[in-house]
């Protein structure tokens, strides 16, 4: 359950840094359960943590006319004194998931994470149906926060991949993937392990093509 401090700290950052949609005649496909945050907090890879970041993706989620599902970041975090190691695929439900256009990006965990995904710049959309800058856009914004593997389970490679689990706005780095499938990096096609950040802060993600964007995921409620 989300704690009210972080939906009152969120909100707030919503405020001030989400699109001004309202007034903007826009709802989401009613299938919508996947997007790309269109703008981040606004505080580097800062998102306050994993709770802090879902509350994000519901908010911008609800924005735009999507209520009946719980949103997640697509995000993995190292173990901490709280809890155990958390896997980014583990946290996004069984699927399928549809962008915010209508337009099925994979069916299952399994589809979302192999060669058959639908996972490209013309399909990582918005949660308001807009493409995302990539590779040859002015500014570049094709870095996508995920502190992944390749398979969705967490990257652990040499030293923080997470920006301290999504709380720094400073020192560290990130495992980022690339929405557009182009680019450099270990991976450079990869949708969700590419390569590490320069740093954490929104100065960091932006020199190395980012804005700390994010993917979210809705677990859609298929009883009754």
């Amino acid at each position: 359950m989300k704690s009210t401090s972080v939906f009152i700290v969120f909100a707030s950052l919503v405020l001030f840094s989400a699109p001004d949609i309202q007034g903007q005649d826009y709802s989401a496909d009613e299938n919508m359960s996947f997007f790309l945050t269109s703008v981040g907090p606004g505080n580097g890879a800062d998102l306050g943590g994993l709770e802090g970041a879902d509350g994000y993706c519901q908010m911008l989620a609800e924005a735009v006319g999507s209520e009946d599902n719980t949103w997640y970041a697509y995000l993995s975090a190292h173990a901490s004194e709280d809890g155990d190691a958390v896997n980014a695929r583990d946290r996004i439900g069984e699927g399928p998931w549809y962008n915010s256009m209508g337009v099925l990006v994979a069916h299952n965990v399994e589809e979302l994470h192999a060669e058959e995904a639908n996972l490209n710049k013309d399909a990582s959309l918005s949660e308001m149906g807009m493409p995302i800058n990539g590779r040859g856009d002015s500014p570049n914004m094709h870095d996508i926060l995920t502190g992944s593997n390749l398979d969705g389970t967490l990257f652990s490679g040499d030293g923080d991949t997470t920006c301290g689990n999504w709380t720094s706005h400073g020192e560290g780095s990130a495992r980022v993937g690339h929405h557009d499938r182009q680019g450099g990096g270990q991976n450079p096609t990869s949708w969700n392990s590419a390569h590490g950040s320069r740093g954490c802060s929104q100065e960091n993600l932006q020199g190395t093509g980012g804005n700390g964007l994010y993917y979210c995921f809705a677990v859609v409620n298929t009883d009754g």
